[in-house]
């Protein structure tokens, strides 16, 4: 079985006159994941903020590590206040378990062997 190593963890904006609330989620989520780093709970994360380009997407969180650990961070309390609080104070906020280097090479040989012949 192909399992997920990555969670892709996306916003649009932050709520009109919750801005500074997004502002300091963001900076405990930044301390947050780099003690789940530290710790080994996880391998790496990224922040990425996008250019306006009239989207629903601005910003997202890359958090990437071994499947069963990611498992236990998204079940733990930290995570499920941080997920709940950043549905408070931003707009199109969206948890998704992703596949990225190797383990996408095998979730794509999988994919490619369900394409019908015919």
């Amino acid at each position: 079985m192909v399992q997920t190593n990555t969670v892709f963890f996306g916003w649009n904006r932050a709520i009109p006159g919750r801005e500074g609330m997004a502002a300091e989620l963001f900076a405990h989520s930044m301390n947050y994941y780099a003690q789940l780093k530290a710790s080994g709970q996880i391998e790496s994360f990224e922040p990425v903020f996008l250019q306006r380009h009239g989207g629903d997407l601005n910003g997202f969180f890359l958090i990437k590590g071994e499947h069963a650990k990611l498992d236990a961070v998204m079940s733990s309390d930290e995570w499920l206040d941080l997920t709940m609080r950043a549905e408070q104070y931003l707009t199109g906020v969206g948890v998704l378990q992703a596949y990225t280097g190797n383990v996408l090479g095998e979730a794509m040989q999988r994919w490619a062997k369900t394409i019908p012949t015919k």
